[in-house]
């Protein structure tokens, strides 16, 4: 079974993988979910999926998804941090990278340097720093 992170879970790529994923329950299962501000969303892929810990980009909204998701047992982080954390946690084998545009890059190489699987979803990691992220890849 194929344990993923899904960066940019609430955008239309992270719901069609979250879909695709709920599809083949016996290989995947959703670790860690994050989002640039849809808290709603978020929310609802979190009871849904009940992944170990979910991270909202934006800090303002931290508290708010806390509060949503007091009777859930998900760790829940926010800004670039949260979103580095996601990228490179330990119970993770692969990562989904579909955050839209250069927010996608950092946590994308947070995955790179932590050895984990990339599935990239954003051809803008590529466009932006695509020999960065290949000397990453080949270390």
């Amino acid at each position: 079974m194929k344990r993923i992170v899904l960066l940019g879970s609430t955008g239309s790529i992270g719901v069609n993988t979250l879909d695709v994923v709920s599809r083949f329950p016996e290989k995947f299962r959703v670790v860690g979910l994050t989002a640039g501000e849809n808290v709603e969303l978020l929310e609802k892929q979190i009871r849904r999926f009940r992944p170990k810990f979910a991270s909202i980009l934006r800090e303002e909204h931290i508290e708010r998804l806390k509060q949503r998701c007091r009777d859930i047992d998900v760790k829940i982080y926010a800004g670039v941090e949260g979103m580095i954390k996601a990228a490179a946690d330990d119970d993770a084998d692969m990562v989904v990278s579909a955050i839209v545009g250069a927010a996608g890059l950092i946590p994308t190489v947070a995955a790179i340097r932590a050895g984990k699987d990339i599935a990239l979803a954003n051809k803008e990691t590529m466009v932006m720093a695509g020999e960065i992220v290949t000397k990453e890849a080949e270390k």
